[in-house]
């Protein structure tokens, strides 16, 4: 289980360059991605949450004033607030729901993000998505960039779809089957590959 940090990075940048055309490319002009790490742990998780299908910049917006208004943004600093607080920050219902959810399964211990890092993708994953609005996108996610995993790749991550689009100039976005495939081919680096894509990504105008 290969653990991604700026040395590993380089290692799997490497490995993807000469194995794709299309990704050479894109190092070329950008140099190496970003590493984008987060911090393991209950703030991050709650933030990936946020982000679901919404763009960064309001994810981010809304995470900012919970965690100003928090002080410390614990499981149980989360259950104090109200929904009127929760939608103030940004919240939607839904995600309320699913971050309210999240922190009960912390503090019943029903999940422990601290024993994540000792399991292996398969079953980090499942015990994340244990809990009613995590989904594979967002344990994707929180394995990727706050455990740094090397072989993960978020399903269904429009930016993702839009980018391999655009580097390998298909006719039309592919679908996340079939991203899903694309990707395979860059296995054991699948998240390094992710961050190639996304830095291509926010470097392009879409």
């Amino acid at each position: 289980m290969n653990i991604i940090n700026h040395e590993t990075l380089s290692v799997g940048v490497l490995y993807l360059t000469e194995i794709d055309l299309d990704l050479k490319k894109v190092v070329d002009n950008l140099g190496n991605p970003p590493l984008w790490p987060r911090k393991p742990g209950f703030p991050t998780l709650v933030h990936i949450i946020l982000e679901q299908q919404v763009s960064l910049a309001s994810a981010k917006a809304a995470f900012e004033k919970l965690n100003k208004a928090a002080t410390e943004l614990t499981p149980e600093r989360m259950l104090a607030f109200s929904d009127i607080e929760l939608r103030a920050f940004g919240f939607s219902r839904q995600k309320a729901k699913y971050c309210r959810e999240l922190s009960q399964a912390i503090i019943n211990g029903q999940l422990d993000l601290d024993k994540l890092k000792n399991y292996d993708n398969s079953k980090a994953q499942s015990e994340l998505m244990k809990i009613k609005g995590i989904g594979p996108w967002t344990a994707s996610i929180y394995l990727l960039m706050a455990l740094l995993r090397s072989d993960i790749w978020p399903p269904g991550d429009i930016a993702l779809e839009k980018a391999i689009q655009k580097i390998k100039n298909l006719p039309e976005k592919p679908n996340r089957e079939r991203a899903d495939e694309i990707a395979r081919q860059w296995k054991p680096w699948r998240a390094v590959a992710a961050r190639i894509l996304w830095h291509y990504y926010l470097s392009s105008s879409f």
